[in-house]
């Protein structure tokens, strides 16, 4: 799949996937990383994380979407194919006013891949395909 991140962040993700495989933990030194290159929704993308809100929806014809609930429980579904969340952050601080490269549901997602931490749930072709055309609720 083709990155639409910067090759630091490419590499930050890379760093903590094997370090995570190896210690259950991420150091301080890729939390203080973490921090810089994607700012205050870090800590918001970890706590996610945490609370288990990333699903990566899959189906038989290998088409993929990821869903998160986020802090206020509303579900957002997220592509990283095209790299889009259809949060307000989202379509403010990335699309509108270049203030970031990601929001946090994005972050959590990208994290909880790289920590093997993403629940996972199959879906027909026909709802996904009914998800990927948004008639169908999340």
């Amino acid at each position: 799949m083709r990155s639409f991140l910067p090759a630091v962040a490419e590499q930050l993700f890379r760093d903590i996937q094997k370090t995570y495989q190896e210690t259950s933990q991420i150091p301080n030194d890729l939390l203080i990383a973490l921090k810089f290159v994607f700012g205050s929704c870090a800590l918001q993308a970890l706590d996610l994380v945490d609370q288990h809100s990333v699903t990566c929806l899959t189906s038989p014809s290998g088409r993929k979407a990821f869903q998160v609930t986020g802090g206020s429980g509303h579900l957002y579904t997220c592509f990283l194919s095209c790299h889009y969340c259809p949060c307000p952050a989202f379509a403010y601080s990335v699309l509108r006013r270049n203030e970031g490269l990601v929001c946090k549901h994005i972050l959590a997602v990208y994290l909880s891949r790289a920590m093997a931490a993403t629940q996972q749930e199959i879906v027909s072709d026909q709802q996904m395909s009914l998800l990927l055309s948004g008639t169908m609720d999340p």
